[in-house]
Parts: structure tokens; sequence; C-alpha cells
């Protein structure tokens, strides 16, 4: 795809149906040397529903730093690398960072891929103004820092988006009404 150095695609998959995934994106997936997954297995699986054959590679929260400096020499050496999460836009709350910060330090080119976004899909369905709102990522799991970390935010006057494990959801909602005010409006999705 590029002649002289790689590029780090920054690739946005589909966070439910797989029909939500781009054009671009799958194209892009189809031609890299390599793509960095978060969990190779999902990822499999959705590069056979498209029938791209591509090589994967392991990239997650708990190996990142160690795998950043073997794929950026890849893409150092003119190879194409995509960064896929499983699901949605890659560092919205997923692995990915690390890669991408040190891809920019070392003047590598980065070039996001736009698609699916959990959180502005929900948004924008939500009934609730969108105008302003503030991407807050995964609260604590305990309910004393979730509440902690509420009341950092009691004053914002915009609408509050973050994500929550299903199991953990029922226990958010009890925290956030006595932090946030009971008249604050709450939609899951």
């Amino acid at each position: 795809m590029s002649q002289e150095s790689g590029v780090l695609y920054v690739v946005a998959t589909p966070i439910g149906n797989l029909g939500d995934i781009t054009e671009r994106a799958r194209r892009v997936l189809a031609q890299v040397d390599l793509i960095a997954a978060e969990d190779t297995r999902h990822t499999g699986r959705l590069l056979a529903h498209y029938g791209i054959h591509a090589k994967l590679w392991s990239c997650h929260d708990h190996n990142e730093r160690e795998q950043t400096e073997r794929l950026l020499d890849l893409v150092e050496r003119g190879k194409d690398v995509a960064l896929v999460s499983d699901a949605g836009t890659p560092l919205i709350s997923d692995p990915g960072f690390t890669l991408v910060r040190a891809a920019r330090e070392r003047g590598l080119r980065v070039v996001p891929v736009p698609g699916a976004n959990a959180a502005i899909c929900a948004l924008s369905a939500a009934g609730i103004p969108s105008d302003r709102f503030l991407f807050l990522g995964f609260p604590p799991r305990t309910s004393a820092k979730r509440r902690e970390w509420l009341t950092g935010v009691v004053d914002e006057p915009g609408t509050l988006v973050f994500y929550e494990a299903g199991n953990r959801a029922v226990a958010t909602l009890e925290d956030m009404g006595p932090v946030l005010g009971e008249d604050r409006c709450a939609i899951l999705a």
C-alpha cells in the first residue's frame, strides 16, 4: 500500500452486526501485510466471514508494550499494519494507545479508518442531549471507587457517556442516583 515506510492503520470493526463494516475497512484489512488484533480468534471469525486471509498478530492490553516495538519495526521496514479491537474503534476503551503513541513518536504514518463506535451509536439513538457530552470510558469496579469517580463529574452539565459491563450495570445505576441526583436521566444502550 505504501512505498517507503509502511502505514499503521487504526481500523474500526463492527460492534454487533457484521454488515456494519465499511468498504474501506474491508479493503484495508484485505491489503495490509499484518493485522494486530485484540483477540485473534474473534478477528479471525470476522475475516473468515469476509473471505479475508491475512496474517494475524495478537496485540492486547497485556502484551501491547512488548508487541509495539516489533510491530513498529515492521512498519519502518515498509510493511502496512492494521490495528483492530474486538468491536468498534481501537483505543476507545480498547488497546492501541501505546502502539499509536509510539508510532507518532517515531514519525510513522498513522491513518484512521473510521466506522462503528459504540458510544456514538448509543448516544445517537438515546434521545438525550448530544450537543455536549463527556466520554468517561469504564467506571471503577467497586462501589466506593465508582461513587468517588462519579463525584468528580457531578457538575458536568453535558451528557455523561461511559461503558459498563452487563453484570455491573445495576450496581452502577444504584451508585449514580445518590451521587448524580435522582433527576438526572440515564439510558442503557
